[in-house]
């Protein structure tokens, strides 16, 4: 197998691994996704997909680079909603106002354009810090596994 096939495979698997571990922070700790973590475990599927689909195909000539943009782009997306969950992370207290119903909720009821609007302003659920490691909150690793995936996913498909 190619090195930028096994590349590509190890950024899919640890894009699942990621998504293995939210779900284990949702259901095995209990600890309740607020609207911008659901947003970003879309970013890490479709960054993982991405991988997954060029370690399948494997693409050569104007294919990888496509594969490079799309994996720089999904990377970039996903690092800038852990950005903006920092931030939000980062007001003080009662700062930020509630987002208001569930994010299922909001779906149901609301135009999609007017449920991602009022998820990336934040709300008071986003704000919370309840899960850390090493002095360092969920989406601050989110962040700095986004530009690491976003790293392998360039040079996977641009250095063949």
């Amino acid at each position: 197998m190619s090195r930028g096939r096994v590349l590509n495979l190890a950024g899919g698997v640890l894009c699942l691994a990621m998504l293995g571990y939210a779900l284990y922070a949702q259901y095995g700790l209990g600890l309740e996704p607020c609207p911008l973590c659901i947003f970003q475990r879309v970013a890490v599927f479709a960054l993982g997909l991405i991988f997954l689909a060029a370690a399948l195909q494997h693409p050569s000539g104007g294919g990888r680079y496509v594969y490079a943009v799309l994996a720089g782009f999904a990377a970039l997306t996903t690092a800038a909603l852990a950005t903006r969950h920092l931030y939000i992370q980062s007001q003080p207290p009662g700062s930020i106002a509630s987002c208001g119903a569930p994010l299922d909720v909001m779906l149901r009821f609301s135009p999609l354009t007017e449920v991602v609007r009022k998820v990336l302003t934040g709300g008071g659920e986003c704000s919370q810090v309840n899960w850390s490691f090493a002095g360092l909150a969920m989406p601050a690793w989110v962040l700095l596994a986004a530009l690491a995936l976003g790293l392998l996913g360039v040079l996977a498909n641009l250095r063949q």
